[in-house]
């Protein structure tokens, strides 16, 4: 009896926990429409402040989150998570300044058009367990940036850090003026009270980041929804690379934050010429090549369950302890573990996204050969999202370029942070998009303009009255100076002589009308004058429009034609029923 109260009263808890998650949602949507209201007609001078005064808030507070963010996780190293929130910070700030989000961004003299900035509304912010404090500065930045107002669901092992960021961010924009309720979270986080805030009527659009169900769960909410899909990153390297920096940048993304960004490298494909060398550089830049025996013993660890999906274990965690947890020891100075993978697939769990520093290591024979390896690599739960390519080749890069099923190509550089922009000239994001192939509405990284509407002011460049696309509308050909025709001329007899050929043959195809089948005229009625016939016409003509018709019947006159004459079709309409046409 008392464990089965006990079971009772647990369930009790739960089910009053998704309530409560469920009305905070609801509460929190509410308010952010609310505040929306007053935010909508902020300058951008005013929005760029609040931004900028938030973000600095931020990059303040970033190793603080940082430790908060891997002691609740056990996700990553305090290193690159404090990175990835100045990034998150800083780097966004100097990405946005000078971006036009309000009012007026553009107007186009040539074309008559001016476009308008409208906030798209209050933003339903879903946030990983991998990057919970970057990803909410980040995505808190960008909505605020449109006008727009926010409301966070973190995710249910990551509630504390990400609503400290949420709320240190929170209380600096009040202080510089802020409406109150432009940020918002879901404390007590369920499934069902996340639900509810995607499906609530004052959501306006859903910038969800995190796992395929997640994803789906978004995109099925009836909301607009930017989600994004899996990555499962491929790096090429050509026989044409600087091997040394190809290894060290390979390590450095991979090793990054202990590979929880979804751009970082899962897979070395290597350039058969260049393996023995490539494989020291890896070696000396902190990569472990394991035994056969050892890659067979992380294989195992890798997945678990029936469906061979991810042991959620090794996630994030470093190269030693995972190491430690498949039953072998490696060097504390060791950043990565590398083993030789055979094939692509559930067979080959290396082949697979590991959320880990846990490298596959492929060899081809030629650029084509790795070309198909990589795409093979992406399309084993990758499709979309980011290749990188070591090679000093142009033609090769473009190549990759041109054949990959990735929207981030990262040439020369770590994939794990070239792809969020941190190393390149992309848009600095923490939500990169993969398009269709990974069943996302963009390819592009998010950023502060997929958050706003855009209206567009377009005057007349064309009246109405000057809209004409007959014939009959086209310009005269201008004569020549030198009394020759003109090319205008010349075009238009051509144009003419074909149009003439291909009548004829198509008459030559068709009966002529004689006297024996065409149908006899009625005959007169004694009660009326007899009508005197139109004179006969005496040489037949090469062209009959419907004006030469018109003459015809207003002068009661008859027009000769045979098998080379061209009659318009609206001319044999009008003169058909007259009698006007006489076969010569």
């Amino acid at each position: 009896m008392e464990a089965a109260e006990a079971l009772s009263g647990e369930a009790q808890v739960l089910a009053d926990k998704d309530l409560l998650s469920i009305q905070q949602a609801r509460q929190a949507a509410v308010e952010a429409h609310q505040a929306e209201q007053s935010l909508k007609n902020f300058s951008q001078e005013r929005i760029d402040a609040i931004v900028e005064a938030m973000a600095k808030a931020a990059e303040k507070a970033s190793a603080r989150l940082a430790e908060m963010a891997v002691e609740e996780t056990g996700y990553g190293n305090v290193r690159d998570k404090t990175l990835k929130n100045l990034f998150s910070s800083v780097d966004f700030l100097e990405y946005s300044k000078g971006l036009k989000t309000c009012g007026v961004i553009r107007e186009d003299e040539s074309a008559g058009v001016i476009e308008i900035a409208a906030p798209v509304g209050v933003v339903a912010a879903v946030i990983p367990t991998t990057n919970p404090t970057s990803t909410a500065i980040f995505k808190i930045l960008c909505a605020l940036k449109g006008r727009n107002t926010i409301v966070l669901a973190p995710h249910p092992r990551a509630v504390g850090c990400t609503i400290e960021t949420a709320r240190l961010m929170y209380e600096e924009g009040l202080r510089q003026g802020l409406p109150k309720g432009s940020v918002g979270w879901i404390r007590e986080v369920t499934l069902e009270g996340t639900s509810e805030l995607m499906k609530h009527r004052r959501t306006s659009i859903i910038l969800a980041t995190g796992g395929p169900g997640l994803v789906r769960a978004a995109y099925s909410s009836g909301k607009p929804a930017y989600g994004v899909g899996p990555g499962n990153v491929p790096a090429y390297v050509d026989r044409s690379a600087d091997v040394a920096k190809a290894a060290r940048d390979i390590v450095a993304g991979k090793s990054f934050d202990w590979g929880v960004l979804c751009s970082s490298e899962q897979a070395v494909v290597c350039d058969r010429p260049v393996e023995a060398r490539l494989l020291e550089e890896l070696a000396r830049s902190g990569g472990y090549l394991m035994s056969e025996e050892e890659s067979v013993q992380i294989c195992r660890l890798l997945t678990q369950g029936p469906g061979g999906s991810l042991n959620r274990d090794i996630v994030g965690q470093s190269p030693q302890k995972i190491a430690r947890m498949a039953g072998f020891e490696v060097p504390e100075d060791r950043r990565c573990l590398i083993g030789r993978a055979q094939g692509v697939g559930r067979d080959h769990p290396l082949s697979m996204e590991k959320l880990s520093p846990v490298l596959a290591f492929y060899v081809e024979d030629g650029w084509e050969s790795g070309c198909r390896r990589c795409i093979e690599i992406l399309n084993y739960g990758g499709k979309g999202h980011t290749l990188a390519i070591h090679c000093n080749d142009r033609d090769i890069v473009m190549q990759f370029g041109l054949q990959k099923p990735a929207y981030r190509i990262c040439v020369n550089t770590p994939a794990a942070i070239g792809a969020v922009g941190l190393t390149t000239g992309l848009a600095p994001s923490m939500t990169l998009g993969c398009g269709s192939p990974g069943g996302n509405v963009t390819s592009d990284n998010i950023n502060p303009m997929h958050l706003v509407n855009i209206k567009r002011v377009a005057f007349e460049t064309r009246p109405v009255d000057r809209i004409d696309y007959s014939a009959s509308a086209a310009p005269s050909p201008e004569p020549s100076p030198t009394g020759q025709p003109s090319s205008q001329a010349v075009a238009l007899e051509n144009v003419r002589q074909v149009v003439r050929g291909v009548v004829e043959e198509f008459l030559r195809e068709k009966k002529k009308p004689t006297a024996l089948n065409a149908p006899d005229p009625p005959p007169p009625s004694l009660d009326e004058t007899p009508v005197e016939k139109p004179p006969a016409a005496v040489k037949p003509v090469d062209f009959v429009c419907e004006d030469d018709v018109r003459r015809a019947l207003r002068d009661n006159a008859r027009i000769a034609v045979d098998a080379k004459t061209i009659i318009t079709p609206a001319a044999r309409d009008l003169g058909e029923p007259g009698g006007v046409f006489e076969w010569a």
